[in-house]
């Protein structure tokens, strides 16, 4: 009730010791607190947060137009309603080099888990979409490097994401990767790759934790969890899954609440009051309240 029960440190090595075991970690992105505990409750076992989804949510397109602060509001948001790690999206660190520093400490201080940084311009695109620009192999290893060198716990996971595969090829992205971890990346993730040998190519040459993004409508396959697994990659990602579910499902209410007059026929696909409220932890909250309204002290108090 009210928070979570575990700190930070404790969820940062819950996500490293899991990256250990081989098996893959299946990982849905949040859309807002609610749905992180959700997860949680599914069964997950870390969590997401999408820039995408965040700037959507604000009514922006993935452009680089939220700031750092805004984005670990949101996620402090997050991390207080769930035990899961939470992996987010910082983009390309917010700035120059200096500003993924100051973006590093200000997601340890919102309670998460690590960060991916990628290596467009700072007038990014979402990293399935044409037209996207990259810094130098040079530059982005100095906005890791000064990602690395701010993290104060070591557990926070520091993740380098390259969408190198759309502009460079293939293998100037696995060039790429192979210079961010000599730079202090402890994870990376290839952006787009464009069908299953290409996923093998990477895992082949890259030897550290990857991440598969498995988002919908995008330029790379959607391989299932056993596909993955035997690739051998650590992370399949669902960024936009549920977001994009939700919005489904909230048009075709709108277009179904106007056609008919009445929300009648959509109650059985509607989550019922009672599992609101049991999500919600209302009993947990009255008992808590009864408890305090109820309490006097000690005589000779």
């Amino acid at each position: 009730m009210l928070h979570t029960r575990t700190t930070p440190a404790q969820r940062r090595r819950a996500l490293r010791q899991r990256l250990t075991t081989g098996r893959l970690l299946t990982m849905p992105g949040a859309v807002n607190p609610y749905s992180a505990k959700l997860i949680e409750e599914h069964g997950y076992e870390a969590a997401y947060l999408s820039g995408a989804v965040l700037a959507a949510e604000l009514c922006l397109p993935d452009i680089g137009l939220t700031t750092s602060t805004e984005v670990a509001a949101r996620a402090q948001q997050v991390t207080r309603v769930t035990d899961l790690p939470v992996l987010i999206d910082a983009d390309t660190g917010f700035g120059a080099p200096v500003n993924a520093a100051r973006t590093v400490q200000l997601f340890e201080d919102a309670g998460l888990a690590g960060l991916h940084l990628e290596d467009q311009t700072a007038v990014k695109r979402c990293g399935h979409l044409d037209g996207k620009t990259l810094v130098t192999r040079e530059e982005m290893a100095q906005r890791v490097r000064a990602a690395a060198d701010a993290r104060r716990d070591p557990d926070f996971l520091l993740m380098a994401r390259t969408d190198a595969r759309s502009v460079e090829g293939l293998q100037a992205a696995i060039d790429r990767a192979k210079a961010y971890i000599d730079a202090g990346a402890d994870a990376v993730f290839p952006e787009a790759l464009a069908d299953e040998g290409e996923f093998a190519a990477f895992r082949a040459a890259v030897d550290v934790p990857l991440l598969a993004n498995m988002t919908e409508f995008g330029k790379s396959p959607l391989l299932g969890a056993r596909t993955l697994q035997d690739l051998g990659y650590d992370i399949a990602l669902y960024p936009v899954t549920l977001f994009r579910l939700m919005n489904g499902a909230v048009e075709d209410g709108l277009r179904t609440l106007a056609a008919e007059g009445s929300q009648e026929s959509l109650l059985p696909r509607m989550q019922t009051r009672s599992r609101l409220y049991e999500v919600l932890g209302y009993a947990d909250y009255t008992a808590f309240d009864s408890a305090v309204h109820d309490f006097t002290l000690p005589p000779g108090a």
